[in-house]
């Protein structure tokens, strides 16, 4: 654990209990609260990232790609400009999650150029950290939900002086190592934080985190108590537990398979019962041949004749592919996947491809994509100067998989009665000062019935004589 030994130090906060000034004892010091009292949650956190993330081929290739898509969006920062249209941008936002018909993409769209400023403003740090860019963090950030259903942002801030309040970076946390510590006497439903602190503990070293310098991003947790085990979030894998056990069991399965050369059993004499010297040479050779890379090493005589009774069951029988199979769907399906998308022969042909990437942005990618947008605009955008009327927002417009959607929707506003900088302004390009570019334009081979020389008698004779 040397690498956090070196990187927490970056904090100014490490303590070791082994050297507190207070001489208490770990236990004493991080057990002792009454009312103040660590909250209780399912400790499987690090079974889920270990066993999960670190351990299945299937778990890991689905939240690479998450994590991968996940960075790969683009993000701004937008100043907002008239709260109402912002309002109204942020419902849309929260009924469809991104799921948007082309008359509801036209609708987020206008709103979008009445709630910002045309101009975007620049990130207020290059890099959250000396130690990470922010697509690693973001994709650290995906990871760290998937699998523990949690994640904790540091965000250290002056207490003092003329940039106080102002954050100084951003440092993901280890989200399976951290426990939320409750305040005293503290009521369930007082409407200030039950939080006192965070505490990240790793065997006997632990550091605190004072709660406002934390954000905290969880998914919704039903199983609430009064010890606080709601304040966590609930982790995707936690439903799949056995899903993931089994899907593992049965490739430890296939390797020990791989490794006994296929099955098991005794050899016993046809005839006659094998003495134990002759059994001890049988198995000696047997083993010779197995370590002896030469042709023809595999072939021996025997004086006596020999038969296997098989006391293993081959993988085919097992079906251990079938059962990988459909708990790779199932870990797909609770991790909000497409198990199409995992190359296997089962992923249909370039459509089916095509639609499941686009439906998976939709239905993962963008929902947590905005849980993360609110939070890092809540408790670390709007914490810099200049930025406090300011909203982060990733497009995920610009994915090659949503183009075919833009395609739609520029076919639509070009039937809609939109001037062309209005136009402009909803695929985000610079509106252009020039005559006609604010004026509503129609088709022009469309002309008024009286305009051609026709009477609306003329139109109806004509129907009349079909």
């Amino acid at each position: 654990m040397a690498n956090f030994k070196i990187n927490w130090n970056i904090f100014g906060t490490n303590k070791d209990s082994s050297k507190s000034s207070e001489a208490a004892p770990y236990a004493k010091t991080f057990y002792k609260f009454l009312g103040n009292q660590s909250a209780q949650y399912d400790t499987n956190s690090s079974t889920y990232l270990n066993e999960g993330y670190g351990n299945n081929p299937d778990v890991y290739a689905i939240l690479q790609q998450q994590a991968d898509k996940t960075k790969s969006i683009p993000y701004y920062i937008r100043s907002i400009k008239d709260d109402k249209s912002y309002s109204k941008l942020m419902s849309l936002q929260n009924a469809t999650k991104g799921d948007l018909s082309i008359r509801q993409m036209a609708t987020k769209l206008m709103l979008e150029t009445k709630a910002y400023s045309e101009e975007e403003l620049k990130f207020p740090l290059e890099n959250p950290n000396p130690l990470q860019t922010w697509s690693e963090v973001f994709a650290l950030w995906k990871i760290f939900m998937k699998t523990t259903g949690n994640c904790y942002f540091y965000v250290p801030k002056p207490t003092s002086g003329v940039n106080k309040g102002k954050p100084l970076g951003l440092y993901i946390l280890p989200s399976h190592m951290i426990k939320i510590i409750v305040k005293d006497n503290v009521s369930e439903f007082s409407l200030q934080s039950p939080i006192s602190h965070y505490m990240l503990i790793d065997n006997k070293d632990f550091i605190e985190f004072k709660a406002e310098d934390i954000i905290h991003t969880k998914y919704p947790n039903p199983f609430y108590d009064f010890r606080g085990s709601h304040l966590y979030g609930l982790s995707p894998i936690r439903a799949i537990i056995r899903n993931l056990e089994s899907s593992n069991e049965a490739l430890n399965t296939n390797v020990k398979t791989m490794k006994n050369g296929g099955v098991f059993g005794f050899i016993t004499g046809k005839d006659q019962v094998l003495t134990e010297g002759h059994a001890t040479q049988l198995k000696e050779r047997l083993q010779e041949m197995d370590a002896n890379p030469d042709r023809l090493s595999k072939i021996a005589g025997l004086s006596v004749p020999i038969e296997f009774t098989k006391l293993s069951v081959n993988p085919s029988d097992l079906m251990i592919f079938d059962y990988l199979k459909y708990d790779r769907k199932t870990i797909a399906n609770a991790l909000g996947w497409s198990d199409a998308l995992l190359n296997n022969d089962d992923g249909g042909k370039y459509d089916k491809q095509t639609s499941e990437k686009r439906r998976v942005v939709t239905d993962n990618i963008l929902p947590d994509l905005i849980l993360l947008q609110e939070a890092l605009t809540r408790g670390f955008i709007r914490k810099f100067p200049g930025y406090e009327n300011t909203y982060m927002d990733f497009d995920i417009t610009e994915l090659p998989e949503m183009q075919e959607d833009m395609s739609k929707l520029m076919d639509w506003m070009d039937k809609a009665p939109l001037t062309p900088n209005e136009k402009r302004l909803a695929i985000n390009y610079e509106t252009k000062d020039i005559e006609g570019m604010d004026t509503i334009w129609i088709e022009g081979s469309k002309k008024r019935i009286d305009e051609v020389g026709i009477t609306l008698e003329d139109l109806q004779k004509s129907y009349q004589d079909l």
